[in-house]
């Protein structure tokens, strides 16, 4: 049985072994419940060195702790110790999709299933009044059996019935809608826009511009017409009108995410069992680069929130810092 909501948590429940991720204000390790023998995701964070993302913490316990759905991550529950918050969440096992691109580019039939999984977590999010704001391929993760579910809701809000919009600068450049760059007003629409750019992403290995520097990039979205699947590969059609009714840069003219569920390109993806493949390829690949884990960046690296987007970004494989103002 995994960990209860109802359950009162201290340290001593929790076994920590090995750390999956840093960031700014966070430390998350693998751990183990020994009331319970389940593997779980530990995410310490220290009060006395983020006293201005507090709210933002709280924020993100208060939307995780709301969310019950099968492509959502877990949350567990959280407690203090000393001066340090623990959040004791789901422990995906294979990692990020950003690591499995890592020995290749998906095809078709991996992306169909990817973004079927999405395009739930997202209905059940947008109907739930939530936006996510930082969808990529470093926040989508993946378990030994080929479960898909969405994590990193730091920059996650709430709509609520007299806010149906928002205008507040949040996300990642590169994943980064037209509307939210401009300051424009937005609402869920802004997740479907990120969306198109991650299946690009898991095409390609790397969203559009990533050859450039992410502040030139906010620039050029809302200037350049939306990006589209390279003409040279052999896309079907059905995947090339999914992405292009992502990524209109009108947010009116995008669909919703429950109207996408009904795409062929999704109707048509397989079963998630296809993904093991993905997970094994990546072991194979790692076995034979064994000198990576001395330079990757960890499956659950949490997003970095900056007041200053002029910061230099040098993060590895494309996972750039998500930019609040």
């Amino acid at each position: 049985m995994p960990p209860g909501k109802s359950r009162i948590y201290s340290a001593d429940q929790f076994q920590l072994s090995e750390q999956l991720g840093k960031g700014s204000f966070g430390v998350v390790y693998k751990g183990l419940d020994l009331l319970s023998n389940t593997p779980v995701a530990v995410k310490q964070i220290d009060l006395e060195s983020c006293d201005e993302d507090i709210d933002e913490i709280q924020k993100e316990i208060t939307i995780l702790s709301n969310c019950n759905f099968p492509q959502i991550t877990k949350y567990y529950g959280s407690f203090v110790k000393g001066f340090k918050l623990w959040i004791i969440m789901e422990l995906l096992d294979a990692g990020s999709c950003l690591d499995l691109l890592i020995p290749q580019p998906f095809s078709e039939p991996y992306i169909a299933i990817l973004c079927r999984d999405l395009l739930k977590a997202l209905n059940y999010l947008h109907e739930s009044g939530k936006i996510h704001r930082d969808l990529k391929a470093a926040n989508v993760l993946v378990n030994n059996f080929g479960q898909v579910k969405i994590a990193d809701f730091g920059v996650a809000t709430q709509l609520t019935n007299n806010l149906s919009r928002r205008n507040t600068f949040v996300g990642t450049p590169f994943w980064m809608p037209p509307e939210v760059i401009l300051q424009q007003d937005y609402n869920y629409k802004a997740d479907i826009w990120s969306l198109g750019i991650t299946a690009i992403e898991f095409a390609l290995g790397k969203p559009p511009l990533a050859n450039l520097h992410p502040m030139k990039v906010l620039f050029l979205i809302p200037d350049n017409p939306p990006p589209t699947l390279p003409r040279n590969k052999n896309y079907s059609p059905e995947f090339q009108n999914f992405v292009k009714l992502c990524l209109h840069k009108n947010p009116r003219d995008r669909p919703t995410a429950k109207q996408l569920l009904r795409h062929k390109f999704i109707k048509n993806a397989g079963d998630n069992k296809l993904l093991i493949n993905l997970i094994n390829i990546r072991k194979d690949w790692e076995s034979k680069n064994r000198d990576y884990n001395k330079i990757s960046k960890k499956i659950y690296e949490p997003t970095i929130i900056s007041d200053d987007p002029n910061n230099p970004i040098s993060n590895i494989a494309f996972d750039f810092d998500t930019i609040k103002l």
